[in-house]
């Protein structure tokens, strides 16, 4: 019972993972993110297919069925399926499902097994949880834009909607460890999620270094705020990314540098003093860098331990030979499309298991009748079920 990104970014993990997902939508209408186009999926001959790639970035692995399950056939529909699951994840506003008879407290003492995680914006405690929220929302409410972009710039959101996938990877987390509970004391549980207590666990150590201090966190754009140099660099025909994590990497650097004597500068010698004299240290690195192509600084840092990459476009990722390498992208048919399909792929490999892609993303309402077959519907029923707008 999810849509937009959290949800079924979560739902698809544990797709991968094995689990049977069942993705309830609305009749006739579907997942919003159906129609969060261009772009869509291409066909053989190149030309735009019907299907959002939005939408099948994150719901393969699932079965699709409708259902209005605020009339009351729909709700027993609903009811029947949840007596054959361990797990109902959805991410609506707190409340919503409450109102049909379909929340956490309406349904455990029916359900005592059953695993419910719930994802939104801020929780169901709290002054604030009965609001709506949205990915930039959040990035902005916990703190990550004003982390984020040059440090005289505007405050800038990440290029992904990070806020909705770590929501989804955590409540995929969640779900996974109310399994566990429930397989060691056979009671399910309300796994709460919220998209802002999870940006807040992002911020990791920027989080950490304000609550040390008491002191808001600088901007520094592509730059760190606790090592120097550790930021994008300018070279003589592009840009590369310079990871110089501790002193014996800058040391290497200034060695390939031919800058061996910036060592004997009390401002270069150590990380600490590194981060204290920030404006002094990052100027002249940059001009160093600019003395030799990209190319050339990852093949002679490299050479001696030193952390550097290249800035990649998404077709150099996709065209990388590691990334190649570790089979990120999968091929599956897709109904719609008539020909293969590509995906990124699950990113864990298992030693003694492995990630599964069984179906591609279905279309709406494609599992309807089978799934209701499966659940002892005939025919007939069925037929009625679609003339009364049930699914």
């Amino acid at each position: 019972m999810s849509r937009i990104l959290a949800g079924p970014f979560c739902t698809q993990i544990l797709a991968d993972l094995g689990a049977q997902i069942i993705k309830i939508e609305r009749p006739g209408v579907g997942d919003d993110t159906r129609y969060f186009a261009p772009p869509y999926l291409r066909n053989p001959d190149g030309s735009d297919s019907k299907e959002s790639a939005y939408f099948n970035a994150i719901n393969r692995n699932k079965r699709s069925i409708t259902l209005d399950y605020t009339k009351p056939q729909g709700e027993k529909i609903l009811l029947k399926l949840m007596e054959r699951s361990d797990v109902l994840v959805e991410n609506f506003k707190p409340g919503t499902l409450q109102k049909y008879g379909f929340g956490y407290e309406s349904l455990k003492e029916r359900f005592p097994g059953l695993v419910y995680c719930s994802m939104s914006g801020f929780g169901h405690t709290g002054p604030f949880s009965h609001k709506p929220a949205y990915d930039a929302m959040i990035q902005g409410m916990s703190g990550i834009m004003s982390l984020t972009g040059e440090p005289k710039g505007d405050p800038m959101k990440v290029g992904i909607s990070i806020s909705d996938t770590t929501t989804g990877l955590f409540g995929a987390l969640a779900v996974l460890a109310a399994l566990q509970h429930k397989n060691a004391t056979g009671r399910g549980q309300h796994c709460d999620v919220a998209m802002l207590d999870t940006s807040l666990y992002m911020l990791a150590n920027q989080g950490a270094s304000f609550l040390a201090t008491r002191e808001n966190p600088k901007r520094y754009g592509n730059n760190h705020p606790s090592i120097v140099p550790y930021q994008v660099v300018p070279s003589s025909d592009g840009f590369f990314t310079l990871a110089i994590a501790n002193d014996k990497a800058f040391a290497n650097f200034c060695k390939v540098a031919q800058r061996e004597d910036l060592l004997e500068d009390a401002r270069f010698a150590t990380a600490p003093e590194r981060v204290k004299f920030r404006e002094v240290v990052v100027p002249l690195v940059t001009e160093i860098t600019r003395s030799k192509t990209s190319c050339w600084w990852q093949e002679h840092l490299e050479a001696v331990g030193v952390g550097v990459a290249p800035v990649s476009t998404l077709e150099d990722v996709f065209n990388n030979e590691q990334v190649k390498a570790r089979e990120m992208v999968i091929q599956m048919e897709h109904p719609a499309i008539g020909g293969p399909v590509d995906y990124v792929a699950h990113p864990v490999k298992y030693s003694e298991s492995v990630a599964s892609y069984r179906t591609p993303p279905p279309l709406l309402g494609e599992h309807t009748a089978e799934v209701l077959s499966e659940m002892g519907f005939c025919d007939s029923q069925i037929e009625a079920l679609g003339k009364e707008k049930v699914i």
